[in-house]
């Protein structure tokens, strides 16, 4: 499974993340699930964030809509650099 961020379902991040939350440490969540150990602390902060338990982050819908508008953004300037060049 290597490749890219978010190759692990939520579903599947669940269970180590309540684990983790229930006492059992990063590393041997790591060696029983497969994600390293820093994987899992961060699963687990992003949860917290997500759930409101933690205030120092962004939310993964707050994450998913500043993609979204720097990818807009993204295409926009080069809309506007096409547009500029066409009227030159």
């Amino acid at each position: 499974m290597a490749g890219r961020a978010g190759r692990y379902p939520p579903e599947y991040r669940e269970q180590p993340v309540e684990l983790a939350r229930a006492g059992r440490s990063p590393g041997s969540l790591a060696r029983e699930f497969e994600p390293s150990e820093q994987t899992i602390r961060n699963w687990v902060r992003q949860a917290d964030v997500d759930e409101g338990r933690r205030g120092d982050g962004l939310t993964t819908e707050a994450r998913r809509e500043l993609s979204r508008l720097k990818r807009d953004n993204k295409r926009l300037r080069v809309e506007r650099d096409i547009l500029k060049k066409a009227a030159a």
